[in-house]
C-alpha cells in the first residue's frame, strides 16, 4: 500500500504566519505531519509520497526529522492555483500499481479511524461521518440503498438519497481506480479546469467511472479537519483529549 499525503496548501483561512504550513501545526507537542506519518507506520504503510508546495522546505525538514525512510516529497509549484494540481503532481504514485491512500494533511484524528480505512475489505473506500455541521463547508457523501450517489459540498438537489455524511478527506483506491484518477486529473489540466478542488476529480471517479466505491461509517470516532481558527481551538481542547491515551 502506498500513501499520498496532500500538504501543499497555504491554509489562508487559519490566519497563520506566512512561514507556517498548516501540516506543521503542533497539537499536543506533535505536528499534524508527524502524527500522520506515525499513524501510517503503525499500520505498516511505509511507502509515502507527500505533495508539498507552500513552505516546502519547512515541511521537508520536518519529514526528514521524523526519520521515516520511505517518504518522498513531490513539489506542486502551482499550489496556489487549485488542489487538482496536487493530484497531478503525484500522478507517478497514482499509477504505481499499488493500492493507494489519498490523505488530507490537515486532519487530527484517532488512529483507529485510519485503521478502518486501511483494513476495510472495500477496495475503493471513503470514510463517512453522519454527525456533521450544517452548511456548505463539509464535503457530503450522499448514500441511497447503500450506494454512493453524490459527493460534493453542495449536492445536486435533483439527486435523491437516504442519508448523508461528511467526508473525512481520506480515501483508499485499488490500482485501477488510482490510475483512472490520474487520467481524470490530466483531463482537468488539459480542459482548463486545473483550478478546481481535488474533490471534484474524485467525484468524477466515484460517479462516472466503474470502480464500485463504498464507505466505512466512522460516526462517533473523534476527528476534525482544521480549516479555521475555531477548528484549531476545538482540535486542541476537544479532540486531542479524546485521542490521547
Amino acid at each position: 500500500m502506498h500513501a499520498i499525503i496532500l500538504a501543499a496548501g497555504v491554509g489562508s483561512r487559519l490566519d497563520l504566519p506566512e512561514s507556517q504550513p498548516k501540516a506543521l501545526l503542533e497539537i499536543g507537542g506533535q505536528s499534524l505531519m508527524a502524527r500522520q506519518l506515525e499513524n501510517l507506520s503503525q499500520l505498516n504503510v511505509r511507502r509515502v509520497t507527500v505533495c508539498v508546495g507552500h513552505q516546502a522546505d519547512h515541511l521537508t525538514t520536518e519529514i526528514q526529522r521524523t526519520g521515516h525512510p520511505e517518504v518522498q516529497c513531490v513539489i506542486n509549484t502551482q499550489y496556489r492555483l487549485g488542489s487538482v494540481r496536487s493530484l497531478w503532481a503525484v500522478r507517478a504514485a497514482l499509477t504505481s500499481g499499488a493500492d493507494i491512500l489519498v490523505l488530507d494533511a490537515d486532519v487530527l484524528y484517532c488512529p483507529s479511524l485510519l485503521a478502518r480505512l486501511v483494513n476495510s475489505p472495500i477496495q475503493n473506500c471513503l470514510l463517512l461521518d453522519r454527525d456533521y455541521p450544517p452548511g456548505d463547508e463539509p464535503v457530503k457523501i450522499c448514500v441511497r440503498q447503500n450506494a454512493i450517489v453524490e459527493f460534493r459540498k453542495r449536492p445536486d438537489p435533483a439527486i435523491a438519497f437516504d442519508f448523508a455524511g461528511e467526508s473525512v478527506g481520506f480515501f483508499k483506491f485499488a490500482p485501477a481506480a488510482a490510475a483512472a484518477l490520474a487520467r481524470l486529473t490530466e483531463r482537468y489540466i488539459d480542459t482548463g479546469r486545473s483550478s478546481e478542488p481535488h474533490e471534484e476529480a474524485i467525484r468524477d471517479l466515484l460517479l462516472t467511472e466503474n470502480h464500485a466505491p463504498g464507505f466505512e461509517d466512522i460516526t462517533g470516532t473523534p476527528w476534525i479537519e482544521i480549516d479555521f481558527p475555531a477548528d484549531l481551538r476545538r482540535a486542541r481542547e476537544e479532540i486531542l483529549p479524546r485521542i490521547t491515551p
